[in-house]
């Protein structure tokens, strides 16, 4: 008599990992530089999804912003346990500059994007509250 074995075939749901450790990311905006817009927001929520706070230096464009939570909302439903993004932004002061240097700065931002600014993207279950103003961003995060 031969014996057969049953198969099962497991569907396991996606789900993210619960690390009780903090990673902050820093990410320099050359590593994205040369990406396009999919590979910018792949880049990013593969790190969000490993629960990693990421510092970018520079800014998304405001399009790539709307792609990356337009992206999240939609893993929200598919991932367990992921609950989307909190994303903020600050950049260099212009109003003090004058007419010449504000015209270097904006030429200079066409060639290689906004670089003086600092972009904060987190997971929402890391991430509490994310406040901002023009000069600072305040980060508090949820405790274990």
């Amino acid at each position: 008599m031969v014996n057969k074995k049953k198969t099962v075939k497991k569907v396991k749901r996606n789900t993210l990992k619960s690390n009780k450790d903090l990673t902050i990311h820093f990410m320099p905006y050359s590593e994205i530089a040369r990406e396009d817009m999919v590979g910018k927001i792949k880049k990013i929520m593969g790190l969000i999804l490993t629960q990693k706070i990421i510092i970018l230096q520079g800014r998304l464009t405001s399009e790539e912003e709307i792609r990356l939570i337009e992206n999240s909302m939609v893993l929200i439903d598919n991932i367990k346990n992921f609950q989307g993004i909190e994303i903020a932004a600050i950049s260099a002061e212009n109003e003090h500059r004058n007419l010449f240097e504000r015209i270097r700065r904006n030429i200079a931002k066409i060639l290689v994007g906004e670089q003086d600014a600092i972009t904060i993207i987190g997971p929402a279950s890391v991430v509490k509250e994310m406040t901002k103003d023009p000069k600072k961003i305040e980060l508090l995060l949820k405790g274990k």
